[in-house]
């Protein structure tokens, strides 16, 4: 409780820095392109070595500078580069840790864009050899590392399977070759994850999700340590990769309170998942902090908490009885992204694994808890299962 109190405070306080906000609690939106010199001097003196165009918009300004050191701070790492987007933070990252030969290794659960970014771009594209593994592999990916192995991706719990990775004993291996190791963290964010205490050189956040924490920015995040460092920031200056200061200031808003607004959603997201666990029409909740969850042991291990997503295997049901579920929801919406104050629902395709669906017949669905009444939350979940199979009751009959 006391390292959750002092994260609270030091979020409250994070980037207040008086010589650049100017007196203001919040550090203001500053917008802008071109940075005049005063002299030839100064001019020249403000180029970096790698860098002559450092005085530039693009590559300062007090708002974005304010939230990469705040992020990055948080996450204990090296520095933080911010980016338009959450996927824009993953495929920058890869590039910049890639070339053409390499090998890169990514779990058979990632995020469905990034799979398609290494299939479409680094494959065919770039000739990066691009590899999946199981997610439950932990130490036995020491099998499937090469000397050409340069990167190897991790999301812990994965996208839609909420499978949690043994990320310690993965980067232990990783780093015997040389690899680096990425790690896509939004699911925890850096509050309920330490991604640089468990061996990860690139931690990525879509702070789209729980950093902002409001719906309304779409930005990106990636911290690094000093030895990946010099690489992300080659990849982001190479492409163009900056963010609008406007999304920035959100962001900056939504870190003050992410400790308060993460032990919410971690309290209704638990308090469904028990709920659900114990319905008829429910064949599994996959949801890692449950006692039920195979990865749970893991999660407890390493995790400091859990968020408000989580997965349902509902008993099969007809597309009518689906479309009968969600227009009984009067509190969860359809909608893509998570992390904000509104709850979602979502139907999600089956993963496949070797062939076969992985958690077996049924229909899968993405919940994210919202910041509403748990009860309520309850209660909508409950109408919707009672208007949902009530229909196979009447074909039945």
């Amino acid at each position: 409780m006391q390292d959750c109190d002092y994260r609270d405070t030091h979020l409250t306080h994070l980037g207040r820095d008086a010589t650049v906000s100017g007196g203001f609690v919040n550090v203001p939106v500053c917008r802008g392109s071109t940075i005049l010199a005063d002299t030839l001097e100064q001019w020249t003196q403000r180029k970096e070595p790698d860098n002559p165009y450092a005085s530039y918009g693009r590559f300062t300004n007090p708002t974005l500078q304010t939230l990469a050191q705040a992020v990055a701070d948080l996450e204990g790492g090296h520095r933080a580069w911010l980016f338009p987007s959450g996927l824009a933070a993953c495929t920058h990252a890869l590039q910049g840790m890639l070339q053409q030969g390499d090998h890169v290794l990514l779990p058979d659960s990632v995020y469905g864009p990034v799979r398609a970014f290494a299939l479409q771009v680094l494959s065919k594209r770039l000739g990066v050899h691009v590899q999946f593994y199981e997610p439950s592999l932990g130490a036995g990916l020491a099998a499937l590392l090469r000397d050409n192995t340069k990167v190897v991706y991790v999301e812990s719990p994965g996208s839609g399977t909420f499978e949690i990775q043994d990320i310690p004993a993965i980067a232990r291996c990783a780093h015997q070759v040389g690899a680096y190791v990425i790690m896509d963290n939004t699911w925890a964010t850096p509050l309920f994850f330490r991604p640089f205490e468990h061996g990860v050189d690139i931690s990525i956040q879509a702070a789209t999700k729980y950093l902002t924490g409001h719906s309304d920015a779409l930005l990106g995040v990636a911290t690094a340590n000093e030895r990946a460092w010099p690489l992300l920031r080659q990849a982001a200056h190479d492409f163009g990769q900056t963010a609008g200061p406007d999304d920035a200031f959100l962001a900056l808003r939504g870190l003050r309170t992410l400790g308060v607004r993460l032990r919410q959603h971690q309290a209704s997201a638990l308090q469904l998942a028990r709920f659900l666990e114990c319905q008829p029409q429910v064949r599994r909740v996959l949801h890692p902090a449950l006692e039920s969850h195979p990865g749970h042991a893991l999660w407890k291990r390493d995790f400091h908490g859990s968020t408000g997503l989580f997965g349902v295997v509902l008993e099969p049901l007809s597309a009518e009885q689906l479309s009968r579920f969600f227009r009984a929801l009067r509190l969860f919406g359809i909608g893509l992204s998570w992390g904000g104050f509104e709850s979602l629902a979502l139907p999600m395709d089956m993963p496949l694994r070797d062939g076969r669906p992985l958690f077996g017949p049924g229909q899968l669905l993405r919940l994210h808890a919202g910041l509403e009444d748990v009860q309520d939350l309850q209660d909508d979940l409950q109408s919707a299962l009672t208007a949902a199979y009530r229909v196979r009751e009447v074909c039945r009959a």
